[in-house]
Parts: structure tokens; sequence; C-alpha cells
């Protein structure tokens, strides 16, 4: 049997295979006005294209919590009613296919206000929609980011309250799964990591402190979102630094205790935090973390990072190393991934009446 396609459940919600399509930004809300972050027609047709070929469970890409919690200007966001009406067409037609859809609530913190990737991803200002990024500690992640404005203690509860009311609205909008970002070196990695968090308060210094904001978001998201809902985290397992970096060990400790503050499962990705360092990419770089963390904690796990073909995914799935896979580039490439790779394993999935030719 297919471990790729058995159904995964998680509280109530059954996902009906493991291939999951992981956040992605696309860079294409409207960057200013009522229509600020609202989901596009883009969205809409990306999104449903990899429900269409088969994709068990979707996260649609960093959702900003706030304005200022944008990578870029054209991030989504779900900071207020209009982006929550937007979203409804995408979360029930992804339904409609048995897709269950879920959504990453975030913040960029001092990685915020830069353009475009395929503009090349630097820094913008006012003059270009963007704004004054802020951060744990006024350190600027690179040379060619400026340096944030650390946030004040009061600054940091508002935060802990976006978070709380994107949870809110994500619900309102139809999604099945919230998944909190703390990875990449956005605003929740900063926090976790000595790298980029130099505060000396109780947001700073020791591991405790150092997860504190954390901890206070998914306590805050959790108590807002159902009990009989999924909950995921997204970390940065490692910052690859040799030293005063965020760290695999780090990791599995902090597995445990989100596990303890009602988090479901965690998102094993890496990097993000450290401008310049040296990360082996190579198939599958991603997973050994995953499977530490499956291996020492009872929490469930995700895995991601170049996992392209079939046999790759079978065997992290049926080795244990994971729960499930998150396939990235793959289902940008092609969106029925997960169609093609039911038939190769004589397995079965959702195929649209439309498409029964191709079957």
């Amino acid at each position: 049997m297919s471990a790729l396609f058995e159904p995964y459940t998680l509280r109530s919600l059954t996902v009906p295979n493991r291939v999951w399509m992981p956040p992605m930004c696309q860079y294409s809300a409207l960057p200013e006005g009522p229509e600020a972050g609202v989901p596009q027609d883009w969205h809409f047709a990306h999104y449903a294209a990899r429900a269409a070929g088969g994709t068990g469970l979707i996260i649609v890409e960093a959702t900003a919590v706030s304005p200022e919690g944008r990578i870029s200007p054209y991030d989504l966001g779900i900071w207020n009613d209009t982006q929550v009406e937007a979203f409804r067409r995408t979360t029930a037609f992804l339904k409609s296919q048995g897709t269950v859809p879920g959504i990453q609530i975030a913040h960029s913190g001092r990685k915020g206000s830069t353009g475009r990737t395929w503009t090349g991803g630097g820094p913008v200002g006012p003059e270009e929609y963007g704004w004054q990024p802020v951060a744990p500690s006024p350190v600027a992640f690179d040379e060619r980011h400026p340096v944030p404005a650390e946030l004040t203690v009061e600054q940091i509860r508002e935060v802990v309250g976006q978070f709380a009311d994107a949870a809110r609205r994500s619900l309102d909008a139809g999604f099945e799964v919230a998944e909190i970002h703390g990875a990449h070196g956005y605003l929740i990695g900063e926090f976790l990591s000595p790298h980029s968090n130099k505060r000396t308060d109780a947001y700073g210094g020791s591991y405790e402190n150092r997860t504190r904001f954390a901890l206070e978001v998914v306590d805050a998201v959790r108590a807002v979102w159902p009990e009989d809902k999924p909950l995921f985290f997204r970390i940065s397992a490692t910052d690859w630094l040799e030293e005063a970096g965020w760290t695999a060990d780090d990791t599995v400790r902090f597995a445990t205790g989100l596990k303890e503050h009602g988090i479901d499962l965690l998102d094993v990705s890496t990097g993000g935090n450290a401008a310049g360092v040296r990360i082996p990419v190579e198939p599958g770089y991603q997973v050994p973390f995953a499977a530490r963390v499956k291996a020492e904690t009872d929490l469930a796990v995700a895995a991601v990072g170049l996992i392209t073909d079939v046999e790759q995914a079978e065997k992290i799935l049926a080795g244990g190393e994971a729960d499930a896979v998150l396939l990235g580039r793959e289902l940008l490439r092609n969106p029925s991934w997960a169609r093609h790779a039911a038939r190769e394993v004589g397995a079965e999935v959702h195929v649209p009446d439309q498409y029964h030719r191709s079957v």
C-alpha cells in the first residue's frame, strides 16, 4: 500500500493523502488602498489548479497579520474583513475538490518592506509602498536591509493580539488548518535565535525568554482556534551557523513545548535568519531535521526541501521520517503531481469529473 496516499487525521480533521503544498509567496496582491492584501484571480487560479490536481492539503502562502507584517507590499493579508470575504471563494473551491484549505499567518519582522523576488527582492521605501520594519532588536538582516525598529513590550503584545485576530478571520474565511510562521528569519524566528535577538528583558537572553513570544502567539491563536481543528507551526530547525544561532537541539526541545501548548504538527524547514551562510542544498536535505523531531518527540512532523519524485516521498513516509511531505517547487512545475503519483503507485486520488479522460 502507498504511504503517500493514506489519509491522515489530526484532531477531527482527516486529510485525504500525504501530498501537501507548503506556503509559497506569489507577491501578486495589490499594494495599497482598500484592496491591499486581498487575494486576486491569480491566487484563486493558482490554488484551484493544485486542488484539482489531487493535493491533499494546501497551505496558502504567508498571509500577514498586519500591513507592516507583510514581506513585500504585494503580499496577502488577513487583517480585515474585505480580505476574509475574498478568501472564501478559494476555500470553498478547495473543499469542493476534497482538498483541505490551510493558511499560514505571519509577520515578516526585519525582513519586511522588500520588493518582489523577481525584481531583486531588495528593501523598498515609502515611494514604493514600503514601511519601517520592526524586530526584537535593532539588528539589520544584512548590509542591504535597514536597521529595524526594536519592538517595545507593549508592541509585542499588540502583535500577539494581531495573530489571534488573524486566526479568527482565517476561520471565518473557511480555512481548516492554521499554521503559525516561525521560520525563515521572520519575526517569530528572529525572537527565537540569539543571532537576531539581543534583548535583555523578558523576551531575550535565555532559551526560555527567547521562546516566550512564540509561545504567547501559540497560546493566543490556540485560544481562538477551534479545539477540533489542527494548528501547525513552521520552524527553521537550524540557522546553519556554527555558533550563536538557533540549533537542531533547540528545535527538538522546542517541539515538546509546542505540543504542550496545543500545536499538532511541526512543519520543518531550515535557514533564512542569517545572511551569507552556506546551506548544503540537495534532494531531501531538510528531511533529517524532521526525522529527528519525529524520533525524539511525540509531535507529528511534515518534511520539506527538494522532495520531487514519488519513490523519494514514499521512502520518507514509509521509513517513519515524517508524517507528510510538502512539495514546493515540484507543485509549481506540475499542479497535478498528486494525480500522476497516484497512477504510478496504483493508488486512488480525487479526479474532477471534467478531467475523467486523464485517468
